[in-house]
């Protein structure tokens, strides 16, 4: 019998002691991740290296993440959170700029948008994202799924619209990037945090800027990362940026992204088709058999599912073992390469219960 890339991966890679469903907040680490994670703590710990980590680890995390999404490691920029990639693109606005976003959008999105004082800020509900950008228009910001609720964003119609109307895009691919094929070059901008979906320890987030949008985002947070030559940089102003997205990587988290380029190598050889199928069928299961007991969940064609008004229950499913979250209101189960039928039938016979 032929073994699936992902079965093998799954029993090589995990052994969760709870049944975990709970992606949307923070992903499992592969042991391959752990074990390089340890690795430099360890070598850090008895003096063996000469530095806290290498930034070909990070490149190498880099470049994975540019071919799970579509672009040339020359479009990423490295960091470690998704709101400091948003506040660096919200430096960027002019005064009166207008940002329109989903009502109830993620905060990280949006706040450093709100917090400035001095922009245009739009809400609307996401159904309606699309009709409502107009001429005034200078920014879309918006994520591809809600962490809310799971539903996903109308992502031709939104970047039909902003063209048509001269807006650039801000995605947050944040809730989909590893299970839902991506092009991130159809955006002027998009923000991953790397602790959910991609399975990375916290501390890692990628920024991806086209050619055409580089030339309105000035660097902020500029070090030795930032420079064209780190190396020849560690002293004095750095006096020539990187020609390329590189201009906005931050210092990086070492233990971080030495982990990283270990998890997006596990998703690559599993497939992002792969493992959107295995897990979106999960949370259809989940949709369907939450609807039977009398909770129909949040219409959604994505693996986060939302279960209005019984947010509260979150807890009690803990104490049994299923690790779900409460959201908005909402009970909130997410499903990954790790997850099972089992894990679904186990939910559920704890909320019938």
């Amino acid at each position: 019998m032929t073994i699936s890339p992902l079965t093998r991966a799954v029993t090589a890679e995990f052994a969760p002691e709870t049944t975990y469903l709970n992606t949307s907040t923070c992903g499992l680490l592969p042991r391959r991740t752990v074990d390089a994670v340890k690795t430099l703590a360890e070598e850090g710990a008895s003096g063996r290296r000469a530095g806290s980590g290498d930034f070909e680890a990070v490149d190498r995390a880099r470049d994975g993440f540019a071919r799970l999404v579509g672009v040339g490691a020359d479009r990423v920029a490295v960091g470690s959170s998704v709101v400091g990639h948003v506040g660096l693109i919200a430096a960027s606005l002019p005064p009166g700029s207008e940002v329109l976003a989903p009502e109830g959008e993620f905060s990280s999105v949006v706040s450093p948008f709100a917090i400035r004082g001095d922009l245009d800020m739009r809400y609307v509900p996401l159904d309606g994202l699309a009709e409502a950008v107009r001429p005034s228009t200078a920014l879309v910001a918006f994520s591809s799924v809600q962490s809310a609720d799971g539903r996903r964003a109308d992502l031709d119609a939104v970047r039909a619209a902003a063209a048509a109307h001269g807006a650039r895009t801000l995605l947050d691919a944040t809730q989909s990037a590893g299970w839902l094929p991506l092009d991130a070059g159809a955006y002027d901008y998009t923000v991953t945090g790397g602790f959910k979906y991609l399975l990375c320890p916290r501390g890692t987030s990628f920024l991806t800027v086209t050619e055409e949008a580089q030339e309105d985002v000035r660097p902020v947070d500029v070090g030795m990362a930032a420079s064209e030559d780190p190396w020849g940089s560690v002293y004095g102003p750095v006096t020539k940026l990187a020609a390329d997205a590189h201009r906005y990587d931050e210092p990086p988290v070492y233990l971080a992204y030495h982990g990283a380029e270990h998890s997006l190598a596990l998703l690559h050889e599993i497939g992002v088709d792969a493992l959107h199928d295995h897990a979106l069928a999960l949370a259809d299961r989940f949709r369907a058999g939450v609807t039977a007991l009398g909770h129909p969940a949040v219409p959604a064609d994505t693996v986060v599912v939302a279960v209005p008004g019984l947010g509260d229950r979150a807890p009690e499913l803990q104490r049994a073992g299923v690790l779900v979250a409460g959201r908005a209101g909402n009970l909130r189960a997410s499903f990954h390469l790790y997850n099972t039928e089992a894990d679904v039938d186990r939910a559920l016979e704890v909320l019938a219960g």
